[in-house]
């Protein structure tokens, strides 16, 4: 698995049979290089992208991605549905696999700008987003949503099959559904990962009675052999925080899921792989812990994982190359040279 702008990466035609979620100030460029030297295979997502970001603002900050990364979805927040448009016609020339519009959401922030969870009270208006980005792409056009929000009260179940109805007769090529319903007002988003109880059920009722729909389902799964068994009922999985927090649960995802034989990345091999790009983002000027702030937990629940993270601690201070080999230094090789 070297580190090659011109290294073989598989695109995995829709769906994808598993995902990592977009999740805001963890799924930045630094990490998804990080984890496509776990998974191969896997899409990635940005972090969410307002529409008026990138409209406005600085696009190649915003947008550009390292050419390992591929497949990767971008994720777009906003509700007005001509800038959608726009921005997912920019997201299909920029190189992105999929374009992602975000309805899961829960923030008072991004309820402010009328996007994210909200959008649930007005499913016919998500469809004119949805119809508006496929009459511009061919790249896939997707929905991450919840199964339901509590104000105003949409948390039945008949509520969600309104929803994805209405949405996949308007062009959406897969439904990301988060089991769980957003409580829009008095839960941080945070909590709105947590306390809301996961109804699975209520995802795999969608998948059996619209079959034609293709379903992803996110909440609560932090093992492969999860994702196993939720792939009898649904057709993708996309696992979220535990990915950031145990990146190395994907070390054996390509061989589970996708059936792929080639020999998966040790924890070295990881990290060895990492070194030269990290190299070039910081001879482009970019501090070191912007990529290894997301090496962290590269060993979390292994022997030398506290030594590991003090020794990323110095990647302000030291040049990259000679940090990340010390601090490999710190590790055990019966660790280092394991897939798992």
């Amino acid at each position: 698995m070297a580190l090659d702008p011109k290294v073989d990466v598989t695109r995995v035609p829709a769906p994808f049979t598993l995902s990592v979620a977009p999740m805001m100030d963890r799924t930045d460029r630094h990490f998804r290089v990080l984890m496509r030297q776990i998974s191969r295979r896997c899409l990635l997502y940005s972090e969410m992208v307002t529409t008026h970001a990138i409209l406005r603002g600085d696009r190649h900050q915003l947008l550009d991605f390292d050419p390992v990364e591929p497949p990767v979805a971008l994720q777009l927040g906003g509700d007005d549905p001509r800038q959608l448009r726009q921005c997912a016609r920019i997201a299909e020339d920029w190189g992105y696999d999929e374009v992602n519009l975000n309805v899961g959401c829960p923030s008072d922030r991004v309820q402010q700008g009328h996007f994210g969870a909200c959008l649930m009270a007005r499913p016919q208006h998500v469809a004119e987003c949805v119809a508006a980005m496929r009459a511009e792409v061919q790249i896939p056009v997707t929905v991450k949503h919840r199964i339901g929000i509590n104000e105003p009260p949409l948390d039945r179940y008949e509520d969600l099959r309104h929803f994805a109805q209405t949405v996949v007769a308007a062009g959406a090529d897969r439904l990301i559904v988060h089991a769980r319903i957003a409580v829009l007002g008095g839960l941080s988003p945070k909590d709105n990962r947590r306390i809301p109880p996961l109804r699975y059920d209520d995802v795999h009722r969608l998948k059996r009675e619209l079959p034609a729909a293709q379903i992803e389902i996110n909440g609560g799964i932090s093992t492969l052999d999860q994702v196993v068994e939720q792939l009898h009922h649904v057709d993708g999985v996309m696992i979220g925080r535990a990915a950031y927090d145990n990146p190395f649960v994907f070390a054996k995802a390509d061989r589970r899921v996708f059936g792929d034989a080639r020999p998966s990345a040790t924890r070295r091999q990881v990290v060895e792989n990492m070194i030269p790009y990290l190299q070039r983002w910081t001879a482009q000027g970019g501090a070191p812990h912007h990529t290894t702030r997301h090496m962290l937990t590269l060993f979390v629940g292994q022997p030398g994982t506290k030594r590991w993270k003090q020794r990323l601690s110095g990647a302000r201070e030291q040049p990259s190359a000679e940090l990340l080999r010390r601090a490999l230094q710190e590790v055990p090789p019966t660790v280092l040279d394991r897939v798992s």
